[in-house]
């Protein structure tokens, strides 16, 4: 009969503190998000709420004891709840840490040649200037790519000396002449290049015959589209030229090498229009994040 008695009684205060729990509900989730942003009185605002609903409990219940047992178990419950407050803010700060990190690394760089500059423009750093080098004009053997090799070269193993079973690599040449604007004044002159880092990006890409980028895209440096001539026996690859192109210091000899020639339109396969026949093609650089 005690045992059904002390059950009975249990089962009446475990009811009550779920009914007061059910009506504490809101104005906890209420203070716990005030507590966020003013953690030092979260468990001031808190106790003093539940202060008040147990005075009234007190008011309406037998006995000051019991009133009292719940300031106690209510105080614990509102440790609890200030030490689980201070437990996410701890989270969420370093889950934002975390955050950052992830989208700083996935901020990515990319890499290109500026031909024709000694250096890059002002939004990308410079890697190296150089000098412009590639396979012979004359050369049926030839690599087609150009290089931009750096001043300060270092070596391996080596043995001096030509036996004429290697590959080579020339300096190189503008051949403009017969080149628009100002291009025939750095007729033989050798070319200069830059390697340049460029931040916050993702793509850079050389678009042939635009001068201008497309929408969503940013230019890097326009200028003349170049090549090989298109009867010398060694291949190449189409390069942009900067529109404002330097010279290398004491370079304004014939020693041929690689040799870059403007490139003009031939109609035929070639839609003309839009293009024209034997006009010289521009070229702009563009960056995409």
């Amino acid at each position: 009969m005690i045992h059904e008695l002390y059950f009975v009684d249990m089962s009446r205060r475990f009811r009550a503190v779920f009914h007061m729990m059910a009506e504490l509900a809101f104005p906890l989730l209420v203070i716990i998000a005030f507590a966020e942003t003013n953690e030092a009185s979260t468990k001031v605002v808190l106790q003093g709420y539940l202060t008040g609903q147990l005075t009234g409990q007190a008011s309406t219940n037998s006995g000051s004891n019991q009133a009292e047992a719940w300031r106690r178990e209510f105080k614990t419950f509102t440790d609890y709840i200030e030490k689980s407050v201070k437990s996410m803010k701890a989270f969420k700060e370093k889950a934002e840490v975390t955050l950052l990190k992830i989208q700083g690394t996935n901020k990515s760089s990319v890499v290109y040649t500026r031909w024709g500059k000694r250096t890059c423009p002002t939004n990308a750093e410079v890697v190296l200037s150089g000098f412009t080098g590639g396979s012979g004009y004359h050369h049926v053997g030839a690599a087609v790519d150009p290089l931009c090799l750096p001043r300060d070269p270092e070596w391996g193993v080596y043995k001096d000396g030509i036996n004429g079973k290697k590959a080579y690599v020339f300096g190189a040449e503008y051949e403009t002449n017969t080149s628009p604007g100002k291009l025939p004044t750095l007729h033989q002159h050798d070319i200069p290049c830059a390697v340049c880092l460029l931040r916050n990006r993702s793509v850079v890409k050389m678009f042939p015959a635009r001068k201008t980028c497309y929408k969503g895209w940013r230019l890097e440096y326009h200028g003349y589209l170049m090549a090989g001539r298109y009867n010398h026996p060694a291949g190449t690859m189409y390069t942009c030229v900067d529109d404002d192109p330097d010279t290398l210091h004491g370079g304004h000899t014939n020693k041929n090498g690689k040799l870059f020639y403007s490139v003009e339109a031939r109609c035929g396969s070639l839609k003309c229009p839009p293009y024209v026949q034997g006009r010289e093609l521009v070229c702009a650089v563009c960056s995409k994040e």
